[in-house]
């Protein structure tokens, strides 16, 4: 496996890779999940080829998407990824609508965040829809703070930083 696997208190979270492609297809094609996610809901194709791109950053980065799994059943995903516009490594997490609520985003990002930092990342960004309280709770949470905002298709934006004691 490339990477490495992360334990929390109930969760496990492993590098994503191509046994984890089906429930990466129903993940991100939720609109519960993943419609306010960059891009949107997406069909299988665009999920293969992101999921290809995912075993790659691993593979040159060593850091990137983990897998969320919760007694054994994959709940979501965290981790960073190469932001557009050059904005840096930044943070994603996504969650079925079913496992939300219970601080599961927050505990997985919170391990995600700490291995990559841990990894000599420097500085990783977030973005989150202002009207997004859900996420913009989770990012104060884990100590990144706003540093930006902008527009993006009509939505305001907000751009949260974090770096490297």
């Amino acid at each position: 496996m490339l990477g490495r696997e992360i334990r929390t208190a109930r969760l496990v979270l492993t590098p994503v890779n191509w046994p984890d492609l089906e429930d990466m297809v129903a993940l991100k094609g939720d609109a519960g999940a993943f419609a306010r996610m960059l891009g949107g809901v997406r069909n299988r194709t665009t999920t293969e080829e992101e999921m290809a791109e995912d075993v790659s950053f691993w593979a040159r980065r060593g850091v990137g998407i983990f897998a969320i799994r919760e007694n054994g059943r994959f709940v979501g995903i965290t981790g960073v990824h190469e932001r557009p516009a050059g904005r840096g490594l930044g943070l994603r997490f996504a969650l079925f609508p079913w496992a939300t609520g219970r601080g599961i985003a927050r505990e997985a990002a919170a391990a995600a965040l700490r291995y990559v930092l841990d990894c000599g990342e420097k500085r990783i960004v977030a973005v989150a829809r202002e009207d997004n309280l859900a996420s913009r709770t989770v990012l104060g949470s884990l100590g990144l703070h706003h540093t930006q905002t902008f527009d993006r298709n009509g939505d305001t934006m907000l751009l949260y930083e974090i770096t490297a004691d």
